[in-house]
């Protein structure tokens, strides 16, 4: 009995001995793996960093790109919107200069061929354009209507007597169909201007309320300008309303039907060059 409790207490005391070096061991590579894990960490440390780094640096170069390819499309941009004179009575842009020759594609190659500078070839798009369009319109000339076009302006002249009473300035109701026409051709182009003309003979006239013919011819072409406005919703930025009194005859004022022709409002519809092409643009 006594040697096997002495046999018992070897194999207990052996036992532990071989537990306590296993833990050791186990202590010894644990404390290496902690070395490692730290290692590592401070190296995923420093790569973030340094990514951190190269990110702000290609961050840097993207801004850059960015700043370089806005400034390139903001030059090109004014470039193409750059105005450019011509012939002191106009100005046109790149971008205008392309929906030109887009227009001047459909127009007469010979006439095309006739153009030898950037105003004759603006001058024949335009007036191209201006023609269809008044082609298109239901004005009927006759003695007291007469429709003109010089290059990129129409001018449409109307008797006094179709608009007015004798001596006075207000628009009278026989003027209505004659300036719903009108009108209908304003508000289709809302890339022109117009201005209102009136022009009176040379005989003097004054009353309470008119002065000379300065008078006359203004009130004239401010009453019709109203009635576009007011009861045509023509938009009033477009208009212009201007007097000429009698110093721009047609015919003598020595005779009653040369008076006739002088009493008279010239409607001239204008051109803005660049909101034409830039409506032309739009359209399609």
């Amino acid at each position: 009995m006594r040697k096997f409790s002495m046999i018992l207490l070897a194999a207990i005391v052996l036992t532990s001995c071989v537990s306590k070096k296993k833990y050791l061991a186990l202590e010894h590579e644990n404390g290496e793996i902690k070395s490692e894990l730290t290692k590592t960490r401070v190296e995923k440390e420093d790569l973030e960093s340094k990514f951190a780094a190269i990110q702000e640096r290609v961050d840097a170069y993207n801004n850059k790109i960015n700043t370089l390819t806005s400034l390139n499309s903001t030059l090109n941009e004014e470039n193409d919107s750059k105005m450019e004179t011509v012939a002191d009575v106009a100005v046109i842009s790149n971008n205008t200069k392309a929906k030109m020759r887009e227009t001047l594609e459909k127009v007469d190659p010979t006439l095309v061929s006739q153009a030898k500078t950037l105003k004759d070839s603006m001058d024949l798009a335009i007036s191209y354009n201006l023609k269809s369009k008044m082609s298109s319109s239901s004005f009927n000339e006759d003695d007291d209507i007469a429709v003109s076009i010089d290059e990129t302006v129409v001018m449409i002249s109307i008797s006094d007597k179709m608009l007015f009473n004798t001596g006075s300035y207000r628009v009278s109701n026989k003027a209505n169909g004659i300036l719903q026409k009108l009108a209908d051709v304003i508000n289709s182009e809302p890339s022109i201007d117009v201005m209102v003309e009136g022009h009176t003979d040379s005989r003097s006239i004054n009353t309470e309320k008119i002065q000379d013919n300065w008078d006359l011819s203004v009130l004239r072409a401010t009453s019709v300008v109203r009635k576009l406005q007011n009861k045509y919703n023509v938009a009033p930025e477009k208009l212009i309303a201007s007097g000429r009194s009698s110093y721009q005859p047609l015919a003598s004022n020595d005779t009653r039907d040369g008076r006739s022709k002088n009493r008279r409002t010239r409607i001239i519809i204008l051109p803005n060059i660049d909101k034409f092409f830039a409506l032309m643009e739009s359209d399609k």
